[in-house]
């Protein structure tokens, strides 16, 4: 019957715990938030965020880049340290290999907690 008691004390702790847990929500979703929480929040379930990084990181692959190549290539997004790249065709996907390290070393300067180091092409449709 002790085993019993024990199970039946860890169980009547997990409801305890968890009617705990519930009341404190309750507690602070009623209390004042600071506007700047708020914001932040707002932001990241928008995507506002993402859209500026995506917007800084287009300014400057085409200075990196220079426009004759920005024109015809398009900076995707930074996964694991490598900036992907999307570009029109063949021909510029070669021109930007040919520029690779001068590239990599602007995006690097100019974006340093992006900790890129690598760039990779490939062909697409650019939107």
């Amino acid at each position: 019957m002790q085993n019993g008691d024990q199970t039946m004390a860890a169980k009547d702790w997990d409801d305890l715990a968890s009617r705990r847990s519930a009341q404190q929500r309750r507690f602070f979703a009623g209390r004042p938030k600071k506007i700047v929480d708020v914001l932040a929040d707002l932001f990241a379930k928008r995507g506002y965020a993402r859209r500026q990084i995506n917007e800084q990181l287009e300014a400057v692959w085409r200075m990196a880049s220079g426009e004759r190549l920005a024109a015809w290539s398009q900076p995707l997004g930074i996964r694991g340290g490598s900036l992907d790249v999307l570009v029109a065709n063949s021909a510029v996907m070669q021109e930007l290999a040919f520029q690779r390290q001068t590239i990599l070393g602007e995006l690097q300067r100019q974006l340093p907690d992006a900790r890129i180091r690598k760039i990779k092409f490939r062909v697409g449709q650019l939107g």
